[in-house]
């Protein structure tokens, strides 16, 4: 019989590799088909970026592991602003554009505090799950609209400079052959799944072998591993001078975790947990929140100071998660 640890790192390789090659094909078949760089930037690879923590949200429930699913957005939210970003910035200092706190502060505050609030009665409901795709939906097609707006901006003045940098920050890569990009797209699909599969069942036995509630390893292991791929992209970024754009990948990503990810892991399967076992979960989510919320407030630059103090507050929280069980 395979170790669950062997599952679980497994599965998070495929899961990372998975998503290298979705996005990566799916985003060079849209460029392929002329669709425009920004755009591509911003729906398949926001989207694909998210995969791993949809793809083990939904297989979570489908298994009948709701808080895992639960856990796991909560605790990617927490990780991407302690961990990621924290991260990013103990690199190399990273200046906030201004359009970011105008575009996604507050929807980027509002993921966070909707989670207390569909948890009033320990469980996200169907008709809760739907409305929470149609926002992820509608901020989507809000995102686009305005991308274009400032695309058309950027080439009335001729300046290609600023096109490429928004098609950049938004992660599109260049164009490449159609027929290649499609199976990529595919094996890299496949792989997503299959690694989300071993992934669940490997964090589920490790759980049970620890002792751990299926809400902390949502919380902690899983939370660490369908995140990887912000990390490196992060520090990758970071290290090449674009700090700055990490911080727009993890706004992104923490509002698409809530609405996209949450959203498909409720209409799967049932996603519940007693609200009495959530107070510090969705506490660490909130200061997280707070403190992120606090570094992008206006255009300043966030200081290697302040990346270290989300570090030591990540390291804070999940020290006392894992202490309190």
């Amino acid at each position: 019989m395979t170790s669950p640890w062997i599952q679980l790192v497994g599965g998070g390789v495929l899961l990372y590799f998975g998503a290298e090659w979705f996005v990566g094909g799916a985003s060079s078949l849209a460029l392929a088909l002329r669709v425009p760089q920004i755009l591509v930037g911003l729906t398949v690879v926001a989207y694909g970026t998210s995969a791993p923590e949809i793809i083990v949200g939904v297989q979570a429930a489908i298994d009948g592991h709701g808080e895992v699913a639960l856990g796991n957005v909560v605790g990617s939210n927490i990780v991407n602003i302690g961990l990621i970003l924290g991260v990013a910035v103990l690199i190399r200092p990273a200046r906030v554009d201004g359009a970011l706190r105008q575009r996604e502060l507050p929807m980027f505050v509002a993921s966070a505090l909707l989670v207390p609030l569909l948890m009033l009665d320990g469980a996200v409901r169907r008709w809760e799950a739907v409305g929470l795709l149609f926002v992820a939906a509608a901020y989507t097609g809000w995102m686009i609209r305005a991308a274009r707006s400032a695309s058309m901006v950027a080439e009335a003045r001729e300046d290609a400079t600023v096109a490429e940098r928004a098609a950049d920050e938004a992660g599109a890569p260049k164009r490449g052959g159609a027929l290649r990009a499609a199976a990529t797209a595919g094996v890299g699909l496949g792989v997503l799944l299959l690694g989300g599969d071993i992934f669940v069942d490997g964090a589920v036995s490790v759980a049970r072998a620890l002792g751990m509630s299926d809400r902390l390893v949502g919380l902690t292991i899983v939370a660490v591993g369908t995140s990887l791929p912000e990390l490196v992209t992060g520090v990758i970024a970071a290290r090449r001078g674009h700090a700055d754009i990490a911080i727009g990948n993890v706004v992104g990503s923490n509002i698409f975790n809530t609405f996209l990810c949450l959203g498909a892991a409720a209409l799967a399967g049932p996603v519940r947990a007693p609200l009495g076992t959530l107070g510090l979960d969705l506490a660490g989510l909130l200061v997280m929140t707070g403190l992120g919320a606090l570094y992008i407030r206006s255009e300043r630059t966030i200081s290697r100071l302040e990346g270290a103090l989300a570090v030591g507050l990540y390291v804070a929280f999940t020290v006392v998660t894992l202490v309190r069980g």
